[in-house]
């Protein structure tokens, strides 16, 4: 006997949503958000940030790829009981009244001026809600990790970059794996101009705000510099950045005598450590050095007239307990 089941026609697959808009809900994240945003409009009957973001952010769980299919999942967020969502149009004009006037800085050496955006209200309100859901313990002592990304855009005010394209090249920061800060800035800026002054702005935000101490500082050579050196020692216990190679230096690895054999992910490398004492006046630092023999594509290890050639990498660092190992590591 066949039965046949009347089913509601309100049934939807993205009901799964529902879960995450309860959640957003119990976390108080409407309340929040206008605490670092302010409120939208005189009237009081203007969509809040916080309803705004709730739409773009429920669109792209649901698969979202642009503002506009908001438009097509709204009907489906206001199947649930007392939800009221903004459309693409409103998302996008609450979106650019959130905008921040830019910071420029000129250089002293090529005369160009470069634009940096530091988004200070959404930084603060996106540390706000990682200690609002508990990802970071308040206390607890941190490895913070820096670099740049290069974000392909072709906008009005996008600039060509190094990286053959026009866009925006942001640095980020992050704490195991958890984004919290970032400033963008002019695709075609050098990375460590002004370096010094993001990291300043994200370090001391990130400490006060989520209430830790950054234990160690992390990034590559982008951030090897004297200026930002000395802002990230003063903001962190222990510090490890990448060093830049030069000529000069290379021939100072080959003159070395003290390494020792290391296994690094089952491949066998050769470190060692130096002391750097004329990168900045009255400091003294440690060089973590390894080197790989060069090899052909048979594996073959490569050579010249002086014998096997080596890849050196490097690793500043004011670490001098550490074995070698555990730096790169």
């Amino acid at each position: 006997m066949t039965k046949i089941a009347i089913k509601n026609e309100n049934i939807t697959s993205f009901g799964g949503i529902y879960h995450i808009m309860d959640v957003f809900s119990k976390l108080g994240f409407e309340k929040l958000t206008e605490s670092v945003l302010g409120k939208r409009g005189s009237s009081g009957k203007a969509f809040s940030h916080g309803s705004i973001f709730g739409s773009l952010f429920f669109s792209y769980l649901c698969g979202g790829e642009c503002l506009e299919d908001i438009n097509v999942l709204i009907g489906q967020f206001k199947q649930r009981p007392d939800t009221l969502l903004p459309g693409a149009d409103t998302v996008g004009r609450g979106l650019k009244e959130l905008a921040e006037e830019n910071i420029i800085y000129k250089s002293e050496t090529s005369d160009k001026s470069y634009s940096f955006n530091t988004a200070q209200k959404l930084n603060t309100l996106l540390l706000r809600m990682i200690r609002r859901m508990r990802l970071i313990k308040v206390g607890s002592h941190v490895d913070l990790d820096f670099d740049h990304q290069f974000i392909p855009a072709h906008k009005f005010d996008a600039k060509y970059s190094y990286k053959l394209d026009f866009g925006y090249f942001p640095g980020w920061a992050s704490i195991g794996g958890i984004i919290v800060g970032g400033e963008n800035r002019d695709g075609n800026t050098n990375v460590r101009f002004h370096q010094e002054d993001t990291l300043c702005r994200i370090m001391d935000r990130v400490t006060s705000e989520l209430g830790v101490v950054i234990e160690r500082f992390r990034a590559d050579c982008g951030s090897f510099s004297k200026e930002i050196i000395q802002t990230v020692e003063s903001r962190c216990n222990t510090f490890y950045i990448r060093a830049a190679n030069c000529g000069s230096r290379y021939e100072n690895f080959r003159q070395l005598k003290e390494w020792k054999g290391v296994e690094l992910g089952y491949e066998k490398c050769d470190v060692t450590s130096i002391s750097i004492d004329n990168l900045i006046e009255g400091k003294s630092y440690r060089l973590v050095v390894q080197r790989s023999p060069l090899k052909d594509k048979d594996g073959k290890q490569q050579t010249d007239m002086f014998g096997v050639i080596y890849t050196y990498r490097c690793i500043l660092t004011n670490n001098w307990m550490s074995t070698e190992k555990d730096i790169i590591t």
